[in-house]
């Protein structure tokens, strides 16, 4: 098993880490979902369980990624596997309860955590508030389905809406990424240059349909484009 230093050295293939760096520790149905959809659009994954047989399960939908049986109520141990060096931390355990907010706790509060978010599993309200008392950002009550949608938000964060229209297309409402601001869409020419199509363009709740090519798109606005998953994951998270 590699060292935490080792493991910092390894990035993507890609070399892409513009949405920064996560630790999923425990990898049940709703933490491998989360684990398969950052792995999917890129993202540096650290996967944490303390059983070995759920790290061999998440080595077998990807072989490559990096993943360490830890007892995640062990500060010392989840410092060495890395964990306290990432950017996002979500914490996707439910049972016990107590590891739970212990593995939220550590990742929020330990002497020199990087740590910039935690967001925790919660089974019930008194769980909810608990694990909001020692540090978490944010608190969700998950099903699979939303674990790989909780993945896609990580990675794609001005992406509000999805709607899926086969096995390769979708539609997406997204914030107007910074890099597309104050740029009129004849000049992004999103068609051309991102191969997904623009179905409209406004201020939130004022959306303009079939927007003309000579709209600018001003920060805050939202975007609704259509176009196959990887057209759609291409353009800026941002």
């Amino acid at each position: 098993m590699a060292s935490s230093n080792a493991w910092w050295q390894w990035a993507p293939p890609d070399g892409s880490t513009s949405f920064g760096t996560f630790a999923v520790i425990g990898i049940g149905r709703f933490g491998s979902a989360v684990c398969d959809e950052l792995i999917h659009n890129g993202a540096t994954v650290l996967a944490i369980d303390a059983s070995q047989r759920a790290i061999d399960a998440m080595r077998l939908i990807d072989p490559s990624i990096e993943a360490r049986v830890v007892d995640c109520t062990d500060e010392e141990a989840l410092r060495e596997a890395g964990a306290l060096e990432v950017d996002t931390v979500v914490v996707a355990i439910s049972e016990p309860i107590e590891a739970s907010i212990t593995a939220t706790l550590i990742a929020k509060h330990s002497d020199g955590t990087k740590v910039k978010q935690v967001i925790s599993r919660a089974t019930s309200d008194i769980h909810m508030k608990m694990l909001q008392r020692v540090g978490a950002d944010r608190v969700v009550y998950p099903s699979k389905m939303q674990g790989h949608r909780l993945g896609l938000e990580l990675v794609r964060p001005n992406m509000l809406e999805r709607l899926r229209l086969d096995d390769r297309n979708s539609i997406e409402e997204i914030r107007v990424p910074k890099a597309f601001v104050d740029q009129s869409l004849r000049e992004l020419n999103l068609r051309k240059n991102h191969n997904v199509t623009v179905l409209a363009v406004g201020p939130e709740n004022q959306l303009t349909v079939n927007p003309p090519a000579s709209h600018v798109l001003k920060e805050g606005e939202l975007l609704v484009v259509m176009g196959s998953g990887e057209a759609l994951k291409a353009l800026p998270s941002r």
